[in-house]
């Protein structure tokens, strides 16, 4: 991680070494597989195109990112308070500052995006950011929402969910060049009883994709709950931070549902998912249950009181 006052977090980086470790062995059998099945004319496309996804993720995952979400960069003139705020907690934490950037949503929500401080983008929404200066979020549970954005910057978190994440998404790609474009043609393989390649290709396709994406979404609880960790122990306030996750938790269930559903594909990088249903309990939602954050907040609270 970035050397800042950020707690350090083993288990963390250690969770991020082993799926990078995984993913990296599930690429190489990937491509493998597209090597021995994908006809020798469209394997250089598909390289190609994979080649151009990476570069575009890794340099570019922050305006992408900001720019699919509607996010916009804001000026110290333009949102001195805002800015006020984040210049505190990044003299505090002894790291960078971000660029700063709002996002014209009513849903209250933040997000933080780039592949290291140098590169990061902290974004709150405009409902997150009336809340508070109406008074329905105190300067704490203010700060404590950012300092939480501010922990993913710092370990170099999202670098790693967005390289984790580039396998699924190529996996999907070639799982649609495949039914789309009849990707391998109608030949066979009589390695495998006549069964046509095009079937062989997207099946291994939908497998590497399923595997990359439970893989990511493991990583994504576990950093959710170390970023509600290192931000609470900055601030030293994690009561603050519980107390503003149960009323952003609350607030989102009364957006409209149109409006949480363009959210959606968006889950990993918020503070808070835009749905908060029984399916973040199981291994497809990106963040831990609301109650298991605050029960670990109460722990660390408990903790500093002592």
């Amino acid at each position: 991680m970035a050397r800042t006052r950020f707690a350090p977090d083993r288990g963390l980086t250690s969770r991020m070494v082993f799926v990078m470790f995984l993913i990296g062995a599930l690429a190489v059998a990937f491509i493998a597989a597209l090597i021995a099945f994908v006809p020798a004319r469209s394997l250089p496309v598909v390289l190609i195109i994979a080649g151009v996804i990476l570069f575009a993720q890794f340099f570019f995952s922050d305006k992408i990112a900001a720019f699919a979400m509607g996010a916009r960069e804001v000026s110290p003139e333009q949102f001195p308070e805002l800015h006020g705020v984040v210049d505190r907690l990044c003299a505090m934490a002894d790291m960078p500052k971000p660029r700063v950037a709002v996002a014209e949503t009513p849903m209250p929500n933040a997000f933080a995006t780039g592949r290291n401080p140098n590169n990061a983008v902290i974004c709150v929404t405009t409902g997150l950011y009336d809340q508070w200066r109406t008074g329905r979020l105190t300067e704490q549970e203010f700060e404590g929402v950012l300092a939480h954005e501010l922990s993913h910057v710092a370990h170099r978190d999202v670098l790693v969910i967005t390289i984790a994440s580039f396998l699924g998404i190529l996996a999907g790609l070639v799982a649609r060049m495949a039914f789309w474009f009849g990707l391998g043609g109608d030949r066979r393989d009589d390695r495998d009883g006549g069964v046509p390649i095009q079937l062989i290709i997207l099946l291994v396709s939908m497998v590497t994709y399923a595997i990359s994406f439970l893989l990511t979404m493991a990583l994504s609880r576990y950093r959710e709950l170390a970023a509600d960790r290192a931000g609470a122990l900055l601030t030293g306030n994690p009561s603050a931070l519980a107390s503003a996750l149960q009323k952003i938790t609350g607030d989102v269930a009364k957006i409209p549902t149109q409006d949480l559903r363009q959210a959606e594909p968006f889950n990993a990088f918020y503070f808070t998912p835009a749905f908060n249903r029984e399916t973040a309990k199981t291994l497809f939602s990106s963040h831990p249950t609301t109650e298991k954050r605050i029960e670990q907040l109460a722990k660390i609270s408990r903790q500093l009181g002592r």
